[in-house]
């Protein structure tokens, strides 16, 4: 049996051709033809070689082609055009998905065949956007990381293009170390990093080197999905614990191989974990031989005094592992984050990034270097800084002032408040009283607002209510934006007393 590739003309597609073996071969490559056609791989407009050329390439005689050829031109795939060719003419298919496979015989296990998203959605444009997890794409500092890029690119990037090392770049390595000594108090060198794509592969990662199945894996409640679920995928046996205003409650930790935390600005309420619970913790690893993940994902943006210092720097036991991310400093296209590690757990950490994806792509973590080398980096974080500060305190005026039945969570960093239904007496109706956030917000859909309830974040028990991000709304826009939304939560209000009454 002979296969070859077709190229049409004008086209960057290879087509497979498979011909040989017993039977009418003109039959086979009309057929071959045909499903390309249809299904898409073919598109209206582009050219087929002459029956000449492909005869010779499929080293069969001229007519064999010139019959399938017919066939389909009969048919209506094909069209013939004097003096210029033979082109696809059917456009039933044209630009289209793919037909559904035949067969679905290859599944996967049922965890992951019943595992949803809850966090993300295919983004849309809409009025009032209080979506969490984004900064503002208009802030990105399009025109300094164009020339890092480009830079980069002129420096040789062809001569440099071999496999490299799985932790990082040296370079980005010793910028990032450099900047969290800085930024964070972070202790670490350029050999105690490890550059990921985002944080959510660092937690990857981690769950491959750190856990085996039936492992106790400790979470905030309410948290983040992703990780809880990636755990839970591991074969992990994950526990929520609760979080207070002051963020994870240590008391209530059971023995764990690894606890995830979040304790510059947890998530997604808010809170900073006091020095006390810090403490608390790290004595509670070392008391049950657990690794603990700290989560530093937005505390670049402060709006108020600086950060206690991470817990990774209060670590004397090489306990802690620290996880960071510029997908909120920068963008989330561009899927770079890093791990700041103990000697023994970097080092199966290396291992699992070469098995897994090898490395980042590396004039990507070139230019990101050269951003933080120049301080072209830390001036973008002032400047953005400046931006979601004014965009935090409208919304905290505002917000207090249309939507009053709810308990701001104090909250002086990252990219989104949390506001929590408060405590009501028994009888008592308003919007705090059984507040459904999760119709609240199909609710505001329909009249342009987006936002999370706190609901699909938690696990347990505990009260409802909202998160409003300002990464990706303007502060001028805040205002009627909660308006809209306290309308909408007005209206529900409306409709439960009215189920109530009935």
């Amino acid at each position: 049996m002979r296969r070859i590739l077709i190229r049409p003309f004008g086209s960057i597609l290879d087509l497979h051709v498979a011909i040989g073996g017993r039977g009418d071969r003109a039959d086979r490559i009309y057929r071959q033809l045909r499903d390309a056609v249809l299904d898409g791989r073919l598109r209206r407009g582009e050219r087929l070689p002459a029956t000449r050329e492909l005869a010779e390439r499929l080293q069969v005689s001229r007519s064999t082609v010139s019959t399938a050829y017919e066939r389909l031109t009969a048919e209506g795939y094909l069209a013939a055009r004097v003096g210029a060719g033979t082109f696809v003419a059917y456009a039933g298919a044209s630009g289209g998905p793919l037909p559904a496979p035949r067969r679905a015989a290859a599944q996967p296990t049922q965890a992951w065949r019943d595992l949803d998203d809850p966090l993300w959605v295919e983004s849309r444009p809409i009025a009032y956007d209080f979506s969490i997890g984004s900064p503002d794409p208009a802030l990105f500092p399009l025109e300094t990381w164009r020339t890092s890029v480009a830079a980069e690119l002129r420096a040789g990037f062809v001569r440099n293009s071999s496999y490299s090392d799985p932790a990082g770049v040296e370079r980005l390595r010793e910028a990032i170390a450099r900047h969290l000594g800085v930024a964070r108090s972070v202790e670490a060198g350029p050999d105690d990093v490890l550059v990921t794509s985002g944080a959510q592969q660092a937690f990857d990662l981690l769950a491959r080197v750190a856990l085996q199945p039936g492992d106790t894996v400790a979470v905030e409640d309410p948290g983040y999905p992703p990780v809880r679920q990636l755990f839970e995928m591991a074969g992990a046996r994950v526990v929520p614990v609760p979080v207070d205003e002051h963020g994870l409650r240590v008391d209530l930790l059971p023995p764990a191989r690894l606890v995830y935390v979040t304790p510059s600005h947890q998530f997604p309420l808010g809170g900073i974990l006091p020095l006390e619970r810090r403490v608390a913790l790290l004595e509670w690893a070392a008391r049950h031989d657990a690794v603990v993940i700290e989560d530093d994902y937005d505390s670049e943006y402060r709006f108020g005094s600086r950060p206690l210092d991470p817990l990774q720097r209060l670590d004397a036991d090489g306990r802690v592992v620290y996880v960071g991310t510029f997908s909120k400093t920068m963008l989330p296209a561009l899927r770079l984050g890093f791990v700041i590690a103990p000697p023994a757990i970097l080092s199966a950490l290396r291992h699992a990034k070469r098995l897994t994806d090898w490395h980042n792509e590396t004039v990507t973590q070139r230019a990101m270097a050269r951003l933080l080398d120049t301080g072209a980096f830390a001036r973008h974080v002032r400047a953005a800084t400046r931006v979601y500060e004014e965009r935090h305190a409208v919304l905290v005026r505002a917000a207090g002032e249309l939507l009053p039945e709810l308990e701001l969570v104090p909250s002086a960093a990252g990219l989104h408040v949390a506001l929590l239904e408060p405590g009501q007496p028994a009888g008592r109706t308003g919007v705090g009283a059984g507040l459904d956030a999760r119709r609240v917000a199909e609710r505001a859909g329909v009249a342009g607002v987006a936002f999370l309830p706190v609901s699909r974040f938690r696990r347990g028990h505990g009260p409802d209510g909202i998160l409003l991000g300002f990464g990706g709304i303007p502060a001028a826009h805040i205002p009627d934006g909660l308006r809209t939304l306290a309308e909408a939560i007005g209206r529900e209000q409306v409709r439960d007393s009215g189920d109530r009454v009935r």
